[in-house]
């Protein structure tokens, strides 16, 4: 479990083919002090297992299934990505509940600054569309954010200089791709209320 306050932006070395498939290997100075074989973390949002720790460099295996779901899979040698470790049994939550299981990868429709503050604009896959609500919470490449407008097509969100500044939001432009996590608690609702009705319809009359 994850906050969606992000620790460091870490580096992108290189993402070579190896025997298992794909290897991520990042720098990570700050993280990579305190890291473990085996530890889950954050990276833009998805929750990657610690496969090899040298140093200040992390390295990850990737499967198929997370680079057709997120945006790892574009990245490059250079890319900055948002890294966050576990949830501590005794820490802060300062975000919100982020499981690192991505949704989806949408594409920035617009970002636009207004005085010190940026818009971000992103389009909304209609079949996540009903998970999104004015106010509610919302991870975009791992980062906690409040949904601040929702429109059929698209939802959008502010970015404070603190953010863009200690996050890769800072480089992303129309066109990219940000990986979407939808809240957790609207998930469950969702599932509920759907046992819920197949039972009512299961009723004797």
């Amino acid at each position: 479990m994850f906050t969606g306050l992000i620790e460091e932006v870490g580096t992108v070395v290189e993402i070579p083919t190896v025997e298992r498939g794909m290897q991520l290997q990042i720098a990570a100075p700050h993280v990579a002090k305190g890291i473990q074989l085996g530890d889950s973390l954050a990276v833009n949002g998805c929750c990657l297992t610690v496969a090899a720790h040298q140093g200040s460099r992390v390295i990850f295996d990737l499967l198929e299934e997370t680079l057709e779901r997120t945006n790892l899979g574009t990245l490059r040698s250079e890319s900055r990505v948002n890294l966050e470790r576990a949830l501590a049994a005794d820490g802060r939550l300062g975000g919100h509940f982020v499981q690192g299981h991505v949704d989806c990868a949408a594409r920035v429709m617009a970002l636009e600054q207004n005085k010190a503050d940026q818009r971000l604009e992103v389009e909304l896959p209609s079949e996540f569309a009903h998970y999104v609500a004015s106010k509610g919470s919302i991870a975009v490449n791992g980062i906690s954010l409040t949904v601040s407008e929702v429109s059929p097509e698209s939802f959008a969100v502010w970015i404070i200089p603190h953010t863009r500044a200690h996050t890769n939001l800072g480089t992303v432009r129309a066109g990219d791709r940000v990986n979407l996590e939808f809240d957790l608690i609207a998930k469950y609702l969702e599932r509920m209320l759907d046992r819920n009705v197949v039972r009512t319809q299961r009723l004797p009359l």
